[in-house]
């Protein structure tokens, strides 16, 4: 987008503001926006008719619901502009904008078609503008017509600098990175995440496995994890990553002890034990204060630490101590870092160290699809468009 003129022209951007919105219709986290503000403002500055498009949660195709409004979206950019930005419900047969203005398009997720990627629907979204910028690495994953389609037809069709800034950050992460180069890899489940174990193992030097998905490999070394959250179904699959990590050199450390409570519960009581002690009816919720030590001391020695997922309950203070140790590491270290994935995100803000984290990401979806190898496609059409 920077090397384009955009004076006068109609900038048709593609954003992720999908930000949570309480009852009263008050943004609870701006961590998008604030993200996306610099593109806006970059366009608005250098004379362009701009238009920001954009999701917000899962409306039903063709009828408007209040709730998924971007409403508060635009009152927020208005505030931060310095001048009203006017949203428009109605604007598939075009916009009028003036040089230098900048309205927010009603939830794209509204439209007809827009889900499956309809290309009628995606011609007229290149309509409306001279120039489309995709900005929105959340949505890269998604072909639809506002994130794909719409890249085929628009006149000219660019990327945006923040979208820019998230492929070079994870380009650096992985395809370039420092080593040693270590991935944190927490979630409630291995089969959620088992495509990107297995891709990651052949890239990095250490992998560390959190929250329900270090169950199930603490399983697969013949301990007992009680009441714990564990896919018995894929032990064999863990098991398989221990032997592909040993045999391309990679190491897996799992935890030496545990925090285990007999419910899960922010009241419950926490009590540390040895992986090998955990009896029927404890479950496991964090990891214990050894292996966050151990584990601090692996990130400590990282030329590179790439961070999905919190390896404890951290919500509950008593289950916390395990993420905030690797956090606080991470925030210490000298290594390049990115974090992503909502939970990661939540835990950034808890602790406080977003400004010692090397490049946090906006993507959830995009991130670990990224992180899986795969190719977004909204990236796939870009370079399409760039190679014609």
């Amino acid at each position: 987008m920077s090397d384009l003129d955009l004076r006068g022209q109609r900038v048709l951007i593609r954003e992720d503001l999908n930000v949570p919105i309480d009852d009263h219709g008050r943004i609870t986290s701006t961590q998008r926006l604030d993200a996306a503000l610099p593109t806006i403002a970059a366009a608005r500055d250098a004379g362009a008719k701009v238009m920001v498009m954009s999701h917000l949660g899962r409306p039903k195709e063709g009828q408007f619901d209040e709730a998924s409004s971007l409403a508060p979206v635009a009152a927020w950019l208005g505030d931060k502009l310095g001048k009203p930005v006017r949203l428009v419900r109605d604007y598939l047969d075009g916009v009028d904008v003036a040089d230098g203005e900048v309205v927010v398009l009603e939830n794209c997720r509204m439209n007809v078609g827009e889900g499956k990627d309809d290309e009628a629907l995606a011609k007229k979204y290149a309509a409306l503008c001279d120039i489309f910028v995709m900005d929105a690495f959340g949505t890269a994953h998604r072909a639809q017509a506002s994130t794909h389609g719409v890249i085929r037809f628009a006149p000219v069709a660019a990327a945006g600098p923040l979208l820019c800034a998230e492929l070079d950050a994870l380009g650096k992460a992985l395809e370039n990175p420092a080593h040693p180069l270590l991935a944190i890899v927490a979630g409630s489940k291995v089969s959620t995440k088992l495509t990107l174990l297995d891709n990651l193992i052949g890239k990095v030097d250490q992998l560390i496995v959190g929250g329900g998905i270090a169950n199930t490999f603490i399983a697969a070394l013949g301990y007992s994890v009680g009441n714990s959250l564990v896919e018995p179904d894929l032990i064999d699959a863990a098991k398989k990553v221990l032997a592909d990590a040993k045999r391309r050199g990679a190491e897996v450390p799992l935890p030496v002890d545990v925090v285990v409570a007999p419910e899960f519960s922010a009241n419950a009581t926490a009590t540390v034990k040895l992986v090998d002690q955990v009896r029927d009816g404890e479950m496991i919720l964090d990891i214990g204060p050894e292996t966050a030590k151990q584990y601090a001391a692996l990130i400590a020695k990282a030329g590179t630490v790439v961070w999905n997922g919190p390896v404890g309950v951290f919500e509950f203070d008593a289950f916390g101590k395990g993420t905030e140790t690797l956090a606080r590491a991470i925030a210490a270290s000298k290594a390049f870092s990115i974090a992503g994935g909502g939970d990661t995100l939540a835990a950034v803000d808890k602790y406080g160290i977003a400004d010692e984290v090397s490049y946090i990401s906006t993507g959830g979806g995009a991130f670990l699809e990224f992180l899986e190898g795969k190719e977004l496609p909204a990236v796939a059409a870009l370079k399409a468009r760039a190679g014609q």
